[in-house]
């Protein structure tokens, strides 16, 4: 899956093909898988998430006309921006419309540009792929024009082309874990006050990608979003003093009368909150993480947060199953997209790997791509 060590050159040639010169640079950020902490960002608690080995590659330089061009190798239509002025069009380009926008909130008057993206982050499966695209578009349009944002700031630019011009009502995990991640660690976000800690993280994951392909913005994300601020509120008008969803006592219930589904959305998130906690702990004991907390957080999904799919729980009980697996779950969201699983070594991942793609093609007549990664590293960027 991954676009490796040529992804920068595949992409840099690419873009002489399409503008007939090579460009000035190429920079490049990872997709991510979250390891434990589904819907808490955005509720204020705390994320688990890794860096993948898959990357996008966002090959740039000026251009030489009055607008911007930018063309993707795996997608269509090719875009036409006016970079000072980038309009929504509902199309693949506005994550980094949003991005050229948010620039400009920031002050920043920038030159027309010319763009090649090629990456390895399937869209569509959960693995931020939005968020490797803004990012490494933010990382490109920096050294281009020589300003000195920070992985931190440029990771904020990101998020906020997506909630506030792309109209995803999503948290900071995605384009944080893309522009901050480290080699070998796992990404412990705090949601609430945007701090985060680097914890070593020595296993790898097995990805198992349903191929059920959902956008964020016409599924049920915003719909549940709106379900946990309503909860929020209703703590708050009965006299709760919570600061967040996620930092809410687990014996809230006893004193809140929420009802249905609302009661559902807050357990889950509370319960996902000590998850969290939990795996902490372990890896800073052991650098593994417990496959069981895997596990509990995927039926929370399933029957409480109701984010799954018949596709993602048949691979989760698949990998279940197998041998020296420990534990899987939904990632990303859900709605469709990806399963990861943890397990004794590598081997017994992939084992289970040979064992459940196929099988699940009989079963749902879909692709179940699978690979493992290790913990990757954020930004980079290349002068070509």
């Amino acid at each position: 899956m991954t676009v490796t060590a040529t992804g920068a050159s595949r992409a840099a040639h690419a873009f002489k093909q399409r503008f007939g010169r090579m460009p000035d640079l190429v920079a490049s950020a990872p997709g991510r898988v979250n390891l434990i902490g589904e819907h808490t960002d955005y509720n204020g608690g705390d994320v688990l998430p890794i860096a993948i080995s898959d990357r996008t590659y966002v090959a740039a330089m000026r251009s030489t006309l009055g607008k911007t061009r930018a063309r993707s190798l795996g997608a269509g239509a090719e875009a036409i921006i006016d970079a000072r002025t980038p309009e929504k069009t509902g199309d693949w380009w506005d994550y980094l419309s949003g991005v050229m926008w948010a620039f400009a909130r920031r002050g920043i008057e920038l030159p027309q540009l010319d763009f090649v993206i090629a990456s390895g982050v399937p869209m569509g499966a959960g693995l931020s792929s939005s968020a490797a695209l803004e990012v490494a578009s933010a990382a490109a349009i920096n050294a281009l024009i020589g300003e000195s944002f920070s992985a931190l700031q440029l990771a904020e630019i990101a998020h906020e082309a997506e909630r506030e011009f792309v109209g995803v009502a999503c948290g900071v995990m995605d384009q944080f874990t893309s522009a901050l991640a480290r080699e070998g660690c796992a990404l412990l976000i705090h949601c609430d006050t945007r701090e985060i800690e680097h914890v070593p993280f020595g296993d790898r994951v097995l990805i198992l990608d349903s191929g059920v392909r959902r956008d964020l913005r016409s599924s049920a994300f915003n719909e549940r979003q709106r379900e946990c601020t309503m909860a929020l509120n209703w703590m708050r008008a009965t006299g709760e003093q919570v600061p967040s969803l996620a930092l809410a006592e687990p014996d809230i219930f006893r004193r809140v009368p929420f009802g249905e589904p609302l009661g559902s959305r807050v357990r889950h998130v509370i319960e996902e909150q000590g998850r969290v906690a939990e795996a902490v702990a372990a890896l800073r004991a052991t650098e593994h993480l417990p496959g069981a907390l895997l596990n509990a957080s995927h039926e929370s999904l399933r029957t409480l947060y109701e984010c799954s799919t018949p596709e993602l729980d048949w691979l989760v009980t698949a990998a279940q199953e197998q041998p020296g697996v420990t534990g899987a779950r939904l990632t990303g969201a859900g709605w469709g997209g990806c399963v990861i699983a943890v397990g004794d070594d590598e081997d017994a991942l992939r084992k289970a790997a040979d064992v459940i793609a196929p099988w699940y093609t009989r079963q749902f007549e879909l692709e179940c791509e699978a690979w493992t990664t290790k913990a990757g590293g954020g930004i980079q960027v290349e002068r070509v």
